[in-house]
């Protein structure tokens, strides 16, 4: 059975949508506290959360679109494997600084031994064209279904990681782009409620570690490059950061939850330093 397509909502199918219609200023101040909170209560009870559990709620004044909510994923993973230093420098920048050598790549290369510089370069673009294919398969995966929430999980195994680190996207309805905010906007957003939320400063420097992604989808969404994990539960120990994306009020929506189950990407991502 095919999975159900995801319903996009207009205008003029929610009498009261006009909410997200107001200026951003309206809603500045409670937007504002709502970024720069850290502490909340654990959305889910069961699972328990240890002392440096971190939560990051962020509230968009408007509705996103479904790319827009893949570009979130795949710009958090790429943010937290430079942050936990499992890439020696943001991502673009390292495909640019390998791929089209600066003058200043160029002379730092030469002033290494050959048999250095090779293996240096070697482990780069492997790093870079996994995490790639990462990032194109979650494209193809947001387009396939649903995505309510995603795990970035950083040493050990998927059930017992160092670290791992949560966005959730459960609150959010699904837009058509022309209907939705300006992802670059939401970027800034989120990423600037990261940084007051201050989640990396007390973290020790970490050793190179796999970096897992799993993914929740419709269980009949016909994904065939993220293996499907039935009876997966998320990790209790480690440290966690859970960013949680809301439009500003509960989402207008029907999805039946209970049908979504969990995947994982086949490539475990590994860490590179020069």
């Amino acid at each position: 059975m095919a999975a159900p397509e995801a319903e996009v909502l207009s205008p003029a199918s929610v009498p009261d949508l006009e909410w997200y219609e107001k200026s951003e200023e309206t809603h500045a101040s409670q937007i504002e506290l709502l970024e720069t909170s850290s502490t909340q209560e654990p959305l889910n009870p069961s699972e328990p959360f240890c002392p440096r559990d971190c939560i990051v709620p962020v509230v968009f004044p408007g509705p996103v679109s479904q790319e827009g909510c893949c570009q979130f994923t795949c710009e958090l993973l790429k943010h937290i494997m430079y942050q936990r230093q499992q890439l020696p420098l943001p991502y673009e920048q390292l495909k640019n600084f390998y791929r089209k050598p600066s003058p200043q790549a160029e002379e730092m290369l030469k002033k290494k031994p050959r048999a250095t510089t090779e293996v240096s370069s070697r482990k780069c673009q492997q790093a870079v064209a996994e995490l790639e294919s990462v990032l194109s398969h979650l494209e193809d995966f947001f387009a396939r279904t649903l995505v309510p929430r995603v795990l970035i999980l950083l040493g050990g195994n998927s059930l017992s990681p160092k670290e791992f680190y949560e966005l959730d996207l459960s609150l959010l309805a699904p837009y058509s782009v022309d209907q939705s905010l300006s992802t670059a906007a939401c970027l800034r957003r989120l990423f600037r409620a990261i940084f007051m939320a201050d989640a990396f400063s007390e973290l020790q420097a970490p050793p190179l570690m796999g970096t897992i992604i799993m993914a929740q989808g419709h269980r009949d969404c016909g994904e065939d490059w993220f293996q499907p994990k039935l009876n997966y539960r998320v990790p209790s120990r480690g440290h966690k950061l859970t960013v949680t994306l809301s439009c500003g009020r509960p989402s207008i929506r029907t999805t039946a939850w209970e049908d979504y189950i969990w995947f994982q990407a086949p490539v475990t991502l590994k860490g590179f330093r020069e």
